[in-house]
């Protein structure tokens, strides 16, 4: 990864609202975090910090684009499952194909609900806990922000 796409990257956590972003490419991971240091209870700001850069020897560029990073599902409180991460919502696991799951389904702790696309990295996420979907709240390629509620289980 360049300089150039990394100065990027720093500028886009600067000015949007994201607080964490991590793209790894070509054996380069890049973590920039956002820290909020208010000024006074008035006047808030936030700057992002680029975190080191780390080299992956041992995880070749072809092996992550063919197994989807998984993430847990941020813990359903009284039902509700929010976003992990911004990026799209994806009900299924490919365009076309089936949905992970529907409202109304019984889902087992640990089952696959949907995936979160970032920067063309799929991160699927999973049960906390086993129960009925109640609905999901947001729509099939829509995009989320970290925190949003996505579904809802009864």
């Amino acid at each position: 990864m360049d300089l150039e796409k990394i100065k990027k990257l720093i500028e886009f956590v600067g000015s949007s609202r994201v607080s964490e972003l991590t793209v790894s490419q070509e054996g380069t991971t890049v973590r920039i975090i956002r820290e909020n240091n208010a000024v006074s209870p008035h006047a808030p700001s936030s700057q992002a910090r680029p975190v080191p850069v780390t080299e992956t020897a041992s995880e070749t560029p072809r092996a992550r684009e063919q197994a989807p990073a998984s993430v847990a599902a941020a813990p359903a409180l009284s039902g509700v499952v929010a976003a992990p991460s911004f990026g799209l919502f994806h009900r299924a696991p490919s365009p076309g194909a089936a949905p992970f799951a529907e409202a109304g389904d019984e889902v087992r702790q640990g089952q696959e609900l949907f995936i979160i696309e970032a920067m063309k990295v799929f991160n699927t996420v999973r049960a906390e806990r086993s129960g009925r979907i109640a609905r999901f709240v947001a729509n099939d390629g829509e995009d989320v922000e970290l925190g949003q509620p996505v579904l809802e289980f009864e």
